[in-house]
C-alpha cells in the first residue's frame, strides 16, 4: 500500500510505501473485543466498604416464643435484628439495625468493589492494534466514521511537524482540505437536562498525530501521541483521521520486522 509523503508545510513531496502492517484484513470484531478489554483496564474501581451498615451488636432476629429470655411474645413488633439501647429487667428498648430498611443499616444492593476484567490473548490484542492502525488508511471506514464530510480524505504521512500551531493548521488544510473542520477538537455545552447528569459537555476527538517515540510535539486543540503511547482506544471507532510522521512509519516498520522474527 502506498501513501503520499508531505513536507512540513503540507506540500506533496513524494509517494511512500507503507509497511505491510497497513494491509492486514479488517476484522472489526477483534478490535471491538480489544477495545472493551482496554476500556475495563482503564476503569477506576469503586464500591462500598464490605462492612458498611453491619458493624452493630444486633444479631439474628427477635424471638416470639413464650417465656423466652429477651423474647417479644405479645409485643407486636417485627422480627428484625435489633440492638439494645437500654433495658429495665425484662423490658428492652431496641432499635432495628443491620438490615437495609433500618436507620444506619446496610445498603440493599450496593456496587460491589472489584469487577471482572475482559480477557484477551496477547496475539489477539496485537492483531487488533495492527487492524486499528490499518483502518486509518481504509477509505470505506473513514467515510463511515465521518459522515458529515462530502469529501473523505484518508490518513497521510508528514515528513516532520512544524513548531507552531498556526503553521500546523496551515499544513493540515493543505493535506486534508475541508477536513480541517473536524481536525481540531471542539467542545460545546450540551442542551437539555444532560447538563445535570454528569455529561455537561460534548466534545469531538479531532485529528490524531502519531509521532516517533523520540519526537516531541504539542499543539493546542490536536491530539499528539508517540507511537508507544497509542492504543486501540485512541483509534476506535475504526477509521479515525490520523497524520503519521515519517519517523513513526519507520518505527512501525522496524517493530513489524521484529515481531516476524
Amino acid at each position: 500500500m502506498k501513501s503520499t509523503l508531505f513536507d512540513s508545510a503540507g506540500k506533496k513531496k513524494s509517494d511512500i510505501e507503507l509497511p505491510a502492517l497497513f494491509s492486514v484484513p479488517i476484522r472489526e470484531d477483534i478490535v471491538a473485543k480489544s477495545f472493551e478489554s482496554q476500556r475495563f483496564l482503564a476503569r477506576q474501581e469503586y464500591g462500598t466498604y464490605a462492612e458498611a451498615g453491619k458493624r452493630h451488636s444486633a444479631s439474628g432476629t427477635i424471638s416470639h416464643r413464650r417465656h423466652e429470655w429477651k423474647g417479644h411474645y405479645g409485643k407486636g413488633i417485627a422480627r428484625l435484628p435489633r440492638k439494645t439501647m437500654w433495658r429495665r429487667g425484662t423490658q428492652f428498648y431496641w432499635v432495628g439495625a443491620e438490615v437495609s430498611q433500618t436507620r444506619g443499616g446496610r445498603s440493599a444492593h450496593p456496587p460491589k468493589p472489584g469487577f471482572a476484567f475482559r480477557k484477551i490473548n496477547k496475539k489477539e490484542a496485537e492483531l487488533a492494534f495492527n487492524i486499528a492502525l490499518a483502518s486509518t488508511f481504509n477509505k470505506d471506514l473513514v467515510k463511515k466514521h465521518y459522515t458529515s464530510l462530502s469529501v473523505h480524505p484518508v490518513s497521510s504521512v508528514i515528513e516532520s511537524l512544524p513548531t507552531k500551531t498556526k503553521e500546523l493548521l496551515s499544513a493540515i488544510k493543505n493535506i486534508f482540505g475541508d477536513a480541517l473542520s473536524i481536525a481540531v477538537k471542539k467542545k460545546s455545552t450540551r442542551a437539555g437536562v444532560g447538563k445535570a447528569r454528569g455529561r455537561r459537555y460534548k466534545k469531538t476527538a479531532g485529528l490524531l498525530i502519531v509521532t516517533g517515540n523520540a519526537e516531541k510535539a504539542k499543539f493546542s486543540g490536536i491530539d499528539v501521541k508517540p507511537l508507544n503511547a497509542v492504543s486501540v482506544i485512541d483509534l476506535y471507532p475504526l477509521g479515525r483521521l490520523t497524520l503519521y510522521t515519517a519517523k513513526a512509519i519507520e518505527e512501525i516498520e522496524n517493530k513489524n520486522k521484529e515481531n516476524k522474527k
